[in-house]
């Protein structure tokens, strides 16, 4: 069995292209924290590359972004290709059935509002408060 579940960050924009039959493909890549520490204490992170084919493609690059936080149902898959200098390279892929959206634009745009209205409070005089 071949299916993998992550959580994680884009690092970057998602790009969607088109096969030469029409077919959207759209891809990015996430950043995956590790379970456990190391033995410093700090948490190692993966960078996987994520491939998204058509109408989930398709709303990936509309409503996804660099940072954003996803969820991702998937299986790997491992490819190669002869390079332009002749030697073999090996490319492994996250090819994604579903595509959970799990922060968006609106929702962080909708943040940084909240912050900068937080910081334009003023204290309240309790002073004259019934309780």
């Amino acid at each position: 069995m071949n299916k993998c579940i992550l959580v994680g960050n884009l690092t970057k924009d998602p790009e969607l292209t088109t096969t030469s039959n029409g077919v959207a493909v759209c891809r990015f890549s996430i950043a995956v924290s590790r379970r456990y520490a190391s033995a410093d204490g700090s948490r190692e992170t993966d960078f996987l590359n994520i491939v998204v084919w058509r109408n989930l493609g398709e709303n990936c690059h509309k409503f996804l972004k660099k940072g954003s936080k996803v969820g991702i149902v998937g299986n790997i898959q491992t490819r190669s290709y002869d390079a332009t200098d002749g030697s073999k390279r090996y490319v492994t892929e996250i090819v994604a059935e579903e595509v959970e959206f799990l922060s968006t634009k609106n929702a962080e745009d909708a943040e940084k509002v909240e912050t900068s209205e937080v910081s334009k409070l003023q204290p309240i005089d309790d002073d004259g408060l019934p309780f």
